[in-house]
This record gives C-alpha cells, structure tokens and sequence, in this order.
C-alpha cells in the first residue's frame, strides 16, 4: 500500500471520525438548545393562552355579575309572582342580552325554580319562561349543587336537554340584601365557537386545554375528552387530564403539577412545565393556575413540529467542509438565531414576571422565534392594557360601591349608614371643639294614609320631593339623611338654639308651601335638639325623638325642641 493511500486513508479516517465527533456534538448541543428555547416558549405560550382565555371571559362574567346585582331583578326574585316585577325584570334581563358576547342569558329562581332563557335569535320573545327545575331530576342537578355550595361564580361545560344546547356556562348567585341567595344569572357561550376561537386555534405542535380545579377537562378540541356537568360528577366517574397520558410516570407529573401550583395558591405567574409523551412522540406540558376563574391552562408543545432537528440539517455540511469554519458558523448562527433571541425574551418575561410591562427592543430573527417575540409583545401589550383598565375598573367600582353603600337609593340621601358615620364625626368634632351641633328629625305627616289611599308609587314621590325640599333649606354645610320610612333626620354644624329653630321652621313652611303649590299638601312634624358636647348618640337620638313625638302630640306640622315647652308652628295641622 502506497503513501498517498494511507494518507489518504488517515485522511478519510480522520474526516470520518471528525464528522462522526461533529455529528455527535451537533446532536448533543442541538436537542439541549430545543430543549431549553422550549421551556422558554411553553412558559410564554401558557401566559398567552391564559390572556386570550380571560380576554374572552372577563367582560362576560363582570356583565352577569352587574346582572346578578341588579336591583330590579333582586326586587323580583323575592316577589316572584308581582307580575309587575317580572315584566320589569324580563325587560332588564332582554337589556343584558344585547350586551353578552353570546347574546343569550338565564336565570333561574330558587323559590319557585322557574327558569328564565332567552338565545341570540331571540326565539324566546315574549315567552322567556322555559321550565321548572325539579330538585329530584339529575339534568338540574347542578343548580341546587351550586346553590347549596354557596359559590357566588362558577364555569361549567354543560349541556341543556330542555333547551337542547351545549354550552360553557357562565353562573353567578344572586342575593338579596341581608345576603340570602335568590337565584342564579349568568349567560352561556357556544361550545364550539369557543373552541373553535380559544382552543382548537391552528397552530401546529401547540396543544392547548383547559381543566377545573380537580383536573376534570373543560375545554379541548376533542369534544370525547370534555367533562360534561363535572360539578354533578362523583370523584372517579369525571374525565381528567391524566386521560390524554398513556405513561403512569406522566400522569403523575401532571397531577403533580397541578398539585404544585394548588399548594402555591394561585401565586400570580407561576407556570410549571415538565416533559410528557403523547401519541408516542416526546411533549413539553407547561401549566398555570388562572385564579380569576378557578382552572388551570395546559399547553401542550410538540418540540419536533416547532423546532425540528433537521432545521439544522445544513450545518452538518459546512462542519463536513472544514471543522473549524463549522464550529464557528455554528456558533454565530445559534447563537444569532436562537440563544440571543431566547435569552432576550427571557430577560422580558422575567421583567413582565415581575410586573414592568415597559419592554426593551427585542431580537426578531426571520423564523418562529421571531414570531414569538411579536406575539409576546402584543400579548405584554395586551396584559398591560387589561392590567391598567382592571386597575381602573376596580377603583371606579370601589368608589361607586362607597358611595351606593352610603346612599338611599330612592331620594338620594345619606342613608342609616352614612348617618351613623356622620353622627360619629359630629360629635368626635364636637368634643374635640367644645362645641355643639344641631340635630333635626322629622316625620311626614300622615304618611302611611297617603299610601293607602294613593298607592306606593305616590308614596315615593312623595318621599323624593320631600328630600328635594328638604335640600333647599339646608345651609350648604348641613347634612340630611333618610333615617328609613318616611323619617329624615338633618345635622346642623355649627348651630345654636336659634339657627336650630330657624332652620327647622323654614323646613316645615318650605316643606308646606311647595307642597301646597303642587296640588299635593304636605305636611312634616320636626323634632329638635342641640346636642352638647360629650353627649352621647343615644341620648341624642332619644331627645330629637322625644321633640318629634311631642310635636306629633301637638297636632303635627309642628317644630318641637327638647328645650321648648311648646310647639312652633303657624297653623298646626287636625
């Protein structure tokens, strides 16, 4: 054998051997980077699945909330055969029905069980009464399950075999004012359509569903695998996540993570992952707890469709043509084309992770990294907009609750409450000054005739334009309140005997005289007394009480102090 040949050979031989190394290494290196982009990646794919899901559902069920707390249907609920009332609350339920995504509604009453329904193509018209849920049969079930756990909001996937439709079901209590349950409001949106939109989206190699609490599956693009009514299931009977994993070691570790996250308790942005064979092929599960709706998200990414091996096929040529050039191009281009980028957007995740939605300028190679990294900052984008208008949301409806909470629906006064807390104010100040405050009570006269005789509705226009009089009287400063009934209690700060007086008798003859000029004489009865500092509220009320009933005593219209002998009035009233 010649030289040249055995040169050649080694020369062969070591070329073999130095792509064979090339090769291993390039596997090696190539499977670890795919590996670790794809933690990146189902890390963010979990957060945009879960943000397209709340997207989707949060205006519905901050839409039946409002509906749950409507004050017309509340009104109903407990007078459920006024027929007044229900025509009223049909009309307020068929207002709500514009504005659900589904356009469709239900509401169902727990102390007669009749259900109310109407769909988008407003089949029901006039006749939104369907049925009458029956406590024995199975199909209604759910409706005193969930009235017996006292859950104020709930998902289920359920279908309707009196309505024939299967929908996801959006259900929230509604209670009344001393907080007993009424019934149940919600909506449902179309099973299919919401698959169709949310779940069963396209993308190749991402896989994504959703379970409840217990790991029963609500939503995935194969209907055979959803449980259906899972809140009626015993344990045992329901169908869970670890259905879809043929491996015992694999439905472990999804159960496990599940289970993680539940002992976490809903720690915002916590997302585990773990990898799970599906279908014989080799998944990355990643999984999150949405806490406001009580389920997990679990997307399922099939690493060889996303970043298959061979997309790096071509290198293994340039490490053939020479091993250095190979290493180096190799190098530049993962490290160009996919470490940077996934580092890059791991530096962003970790700062949306901790709440700063202000992203830096990520890289955008040309393939599915890149893409990524503009649905990632649409999606910041897009969590930071509902970030800020649930920021907003809450703190509009924190104040309007203060103030509803403080407020008599009918005239607009301060109620009991915001009495109490005024009166509580008052006499710290009082105390703290060395000064005292006036205080007024007064009472329609004749009241309970009036809505005998006329009805309530006279009753409460009456009340309204007693508090609009009752307003004008008052010096800027003053408070009124509706103490409840026909009562109406007024804080005079500061105040002596006489402004006492004078502006008690300029309630009356206000009260009397704008009445008088409406065609509806009016009357009020006023107690009076100038609380003293140190004085209790109970002897405060006790005094203005005591005035108010010898005003009443006196022949009513009348202004009576807990100092006077003797009513004030022009021309006291049979």
């Amino acid at each position: 054998m010649s030289l040249k040949t055995r040169i050649l050979g080694l020369t062969a031989l070591l070329i073999m051997a130095a792509s064979a190394a090339s090769w291993l290494a390039y596997r090696a290196l190539s499977e670890d980077i795919i590996e670790r982009w794809g933690q990146q990646v189902a890390e963010i794919q979990v957060r945009y699945d879960s943000a397209r899901l709340l997207q989707s559902l949060e205006r519905e069920i901050g839409l039946a909330r409002q509906m749950a707390d409507s004050a017309t249907l509340i009104q109903w609920a407990r007078n459920p055969d006024d027929p007044a009332l229900e025509a009223a609350a049909i009309q307020q339920m068929e207002s709500f029905r514009a504005n659900f995504r589904d356009n469709s509604y239900f509401v169902a009453l727990r102390e007669s069980g009749r259900y109310y329904f109407n769909n988008q193509a407003n089949d029901y018209a006039d006749n939104q009464f369907r049925y009458v849920l029956n406590p024995d049969d199975p199909d209604d079930a759910w409706f005193y399950q969930l009235i017996e756990e006292g859950r104020d909001f709930h998902l289920n996937v359920n279908p309707d075999t009196e309505l024939g439709v299967t929908k996801l079901w959006i259900d929230v209590l509604m209670r009344g004012p001393e907080g007993e349950i009424l019934g149940m409001v919600g909506t449902g949106m179309d099973l299919d359509k919401f698959l169709q939109d949310i779940v069963d989206i396209g993308q190749d190699g991402i896989t994504t569903l959703f379970v409840d609490y217990n790991g029963a599956i609500q939503l995935y693009r194969d209907r055979n695998y959803i449980d259906f009514a899972s809140i009626i299931k015993p344990e045992g009977q329901k169908n869970t996540v670890d259905l879809l994993f043929e491996s015992p070691d694999d439905q472990k570790k999804v159960l496990g993570m599940l289970q993680m996250l539940k002992n976490e308790g809903g720690r915002e942005g916590a997302v585990a992952s773990s990898f799970v064979e599906v279908d014989g092929r080799k998944h990355l599960a990643g999984v999150a707890y949405l806490p406001a709706i009580g389920w997990f998200e679990i997307t399922l990414l099939d690493l060889q469709t996303l970043l298959p091996v061979s997309y790096l096929w071509p290198l293994v040529g340039v490490f053939l043509a020479t091993l250095m050039v190979s290493l180096l191009l190799f190098h530049w281009l993962i490290s160009r084309r996919v470490l940077s980028p996934v580092l890059a957007l791991e530096g962003a995740v970790y700062q949306v992770k901790q709440g700063n939605f202000q992203l830096p300028p990520l890289p955008k190679p040309n393939n599915e990294i890149g893409r990524l990294s503009t649905h990632f900052e649409a999606m910041t984008a897009s969590l930071k907009t509902i970030n800020d208008d649930l920021k907003g949301q809450v703190d509009e409806r924190t104040r309007d609750l203060h103030r509803l909470a403080r407020m008599d629906p009918l005239t607009e006064l301060g109620n009991r409450r915001a009495l109490d807390e005024l009166f509580s104010a008052e006499i710290e100040r009082s105390h703290r000054q060395g000064t005292g405050f006036g205080v007024l009570w007064l009472d329609i006269d004749h009241f309970k005739g009036i809505n005998d005789e006329q009805g309530h509705q006279s009753g409460d226009a009456i009340l309204c334009d007693v508090a609009h009089w009752l307003r004008a009287s008052l010096r800027p400063y003053d408070q009124a309140g509706r103490w409840g009934g026909d009562e109406f209690v007024v804080i005079l700060a500061p105040c002596d005997a006489h402004t006492l007086s004078h502006i008690g008798q300029r309630i009356r003859t206000h009260i009397e005289s704008q009445s008088r000029a409406m065609g509806m004489p009016v009357t009020v009865s006023i107690g009076g007394h100038l609380a003293q500092p140190g004085e209790p509220l109970d002897e405060i009320l006790r005094q203005a009480d005591q005035a108010l009933y010898r005003a009443k005593q006196a022949g009513r219209n009348q202004l009576v102090t807990s100092n006077q002998g003797t009513a004030e009035t022009a021309t006291p009233e049979p």
